[in-house]
């Protein structure tokens, strides 16, 4: 803010106003467009987290992002968020621990707002602010169901963990009712990361069953892990598609088939719904299928 000053002759507190289009200053417009094009020529943009220190009021919006899986999604939710906060002059704090040290870091920096990633799952029945993000993930687990009916699969089972949290516990209830509103019967589910999924491949393959769906790439991973221990191939002995689109599922043999969602909108969306401002044109695009060899 000084070097704006001093590029267009003027204090720093009037390029303060100006930049800031603080009310009731008699500024003439001539300086305010020699400070505003002394501030775009020197790229100034001004820091919001010094911002808040300077002004008393917090600039600063927090994450709760603890127990979600991490990557793809929830990277291209954040780096979404960011962005448009950052745009309207805003920081953005991602917490990923809901312990007391958090807690009183949240409190210390007295944000503007809490999204709640994590109250969405732990309380579905609550309105919590997420920009849809939770909702609407899970909600996309229905384009894998569709993608393995048109492979010409009827009969499929699911992928889960062995800790079935509430946030994949969400996810899996989708898979569920978007199978049973094709017509489909309720899939049964895999443990992926069980000593004993070999055995569950064979019960599950015996009894008909020729497709997984996996609740989140890495599920997907062991069950192509576990069927190259039996000697399997995908998608000859079974098919396997993932969720949330991972570098690592593409570098596999066979690479795995994943979902992609369009999580920045999701971000961009929510920042834009914090700060009392037009949705507009954040709206998320469709889920899209990544079409790779394990289908």
């Amino acid at each position: 803010m000084r070097d704006v000053a001093q590029a267009s002759g003027v204090s720093a507190a009037t390029v303060s106003f100006v930049l800031n289009d603080k009310a009731g200053q008699t500024i003439p417009e001539a300086t305010r467009e020699r400070v505003r094009r002394a501030a775009a020529d020197l790229g100034y943009i001004p820091h919001s987290i010094a911002r808040a220190l300077r002004e008393g009021n917090s600039r600063i919006v927090v994450l709760e992002a603890g127990g979600l899986p991490r990557g793809n999604s929830l990277d291209g939710f954040i780096t979404g968020l960011d962005d448009e906060l950052a745009a309207a002059g805003f920081g953005l704090l991602v917490s990923y621990s809901d312990g007391p040290s958090s807690r009183a870091a949240v409190a210390a920096v007295s944000p503007r707002a809490v999204i709640d990633l994590q109250g969405v799952y732990r309380s579905p029945d609550r309105e919590v602010a997420d920009g849809g993000w939770i909702d609407g993930m899970a909600a996309h687990t229905t384009t894998q169901i569709s993608h393995l009916i048109e492979r010409g699969h009827s009969r499929v089972a699911m992928a889960v963990p062995a800790s079935l949290d509430p946030f994949f516990a969400l996810m899996a209830g989708h898979i569920r009712n978007a199978a049973v509103a094709a017509g489909l019967p309720s899939p049964p589910f895999l443990v992926a990361d069980s000593p004993l999924v070999t055995d569950r491949l064979h019960a599950l393959r015996e009894d008909g069953f020729t497709a997984i769906a996996a609740v989140w790439d890495d599920l997907a991973l062991a069950v192509l892990a576990a069927m190259t221990d039996l000697g399997w191939y995908a998608p000859a002995d079974l098919a396997v598609i993932g969720f949330d689109d991972t570098a690592h599922g593409a570098l596999w043999r066979p690479a795995l088939t994943s979902v992609r969602i369009d999580a920045r909108s999701y971000g961009r969306r929510m920042a834009r719904t914090v700060l009392d401002l037009p949705v507009g044109d954040a709206s998320p695009a469709p889920a899209e299928i990544v079409r790779r060899a394990s289908t």
